[in-house]
């Protein structure tokens, strides 16, 4: 016969299933915080990055504002508008004494391989003959050597000048009449011609609802990497033209410039001066957008890069 046990004697066995249940494990939550910003932030900055559209530049990092000086600078290069210029330095709040900065960003450049390419120390030229006629100075100004001009030559070309001379007359009286003979006249020629300085690389068309009907370019120095800014870019059609620059939306790099097209014209993309423009004409033509299945028009991406 089994001896049967006290209640006493049973505790021991069933306590566990007497102790009183939580509502969350501490370990679990620290688990799941840690698992849970792990995954958020991988979304974040892997495969969901914030894009930024429309930013002031202003709020651009300090790099993309030297590229946006070297922009305004070239651009003032070619119209020669210093209200532009000042106004648009305005913009990136360069307190007290924005032409000041310009000689500031210039000095920055000229000390780094900045100035290692025919474009980089053209730009900085540029910034110079922003700040300089308004009286401020840099170190760029000792570093970099003023722009010379290009060397000439004197060609004599023979055109024809009026002398008098006589003929024999027919009936004994001289008649004066005007003859040419040529004399040697002087005119002053550049002894280099004309060269292009960047190559159109490639011209690649997609379709998307977002960049509907644009004309995409991109500027690269020789290396084919190096976003060059304030680069002049020229898109012609029947009716006129248009000229802009690279560089002036920071947030979509330091080569980059565009242009929107009208539905059913054509356009010719070039550097004037400075590059041979397209072979063939973009149309801006209709399609559809295959992520969305939008109508749009064609976005054109048009390369050139600087000549070795």
């Amino acid at each position: 016969m089994k001896k049967q046990r006290k209640p006493e004697e049973l505790a021991p066995a069933s306590r566990k299933y007497r102790r009183p249940r939580r509502f969350f494990s501490p370990i679990g939550v620290i688990l799941g915080l840690i698992l849970g910003l792990a995954g958020g932030l991988t979304i974040a900055w892997v495969w969901l990055p914030v894009e930024e559209y429309d930013v002031e530049p202003w709020q651009l990092h300090q790099v993309d504002r030297a590229h946006y000086i070297v922009a305004i600078a070239l651009s003032h290069s070619y119209d020669g508008d210093v209200n532009r210029a000042v106004r648009r330095l305005l913009d990136l709040r360069l307190a007290p004494d924005p032409i000041q900065a310009v000689a500031d960003t210039a000095c920055q450049l000229a000390t780094t391989g900045y100035v290692n390419s025919t474009s980089g120390l053209r730009a900085i030229r540029s910034m110079m003959a922003l700040y300089q006629p308004q009286g401020r100075a840099g170190c760029a100004d000792t570093l970099i050597a003023a722009d010379t001009i290009e060397p000439t030559v004197v060609i004599e070309i023979a055109l024809p000048t009026a002398t008098f001379t006589l003929e024999p007359p027919e009936t004994k009286t001289p008649t004066p009449q005007a003859l040419a003979t040529a004399t040697p006249f002087q005119f002053a020629a550049p002894t280099a011609a004309p060269q292009r300085d960047f190559d159109l690389i490639s011209v690649n068309t997609t379709c998307s609802a977002q960049d509907s009907g644009l004309i995409q370019v991109f500027v690269y120095d020789t290396n084919g990497t190096t976003g060059l800014p304030g680069q002049r870019v020229r898109v012609r059609w029947d009716e006129g033209e248009s000229i802009f620059f690279t560089g002036l939306k920071p947030e979509r790099g330091a080569a980059y410039a565009d242009f929107e097209m009208e539905a059913g014209k054509t356009y010719l993309v070039d550097m004037p001066g400075r590059s041979d423009p397209l072979r063939e004409p973009l149309p801006a033509v209709p399609c559809t957008d295959p992520t969305t299945g939008e109508r749009a028009l064609t976005t054109y991406r048009v390369i050139f890069r600087a000549a070795f």
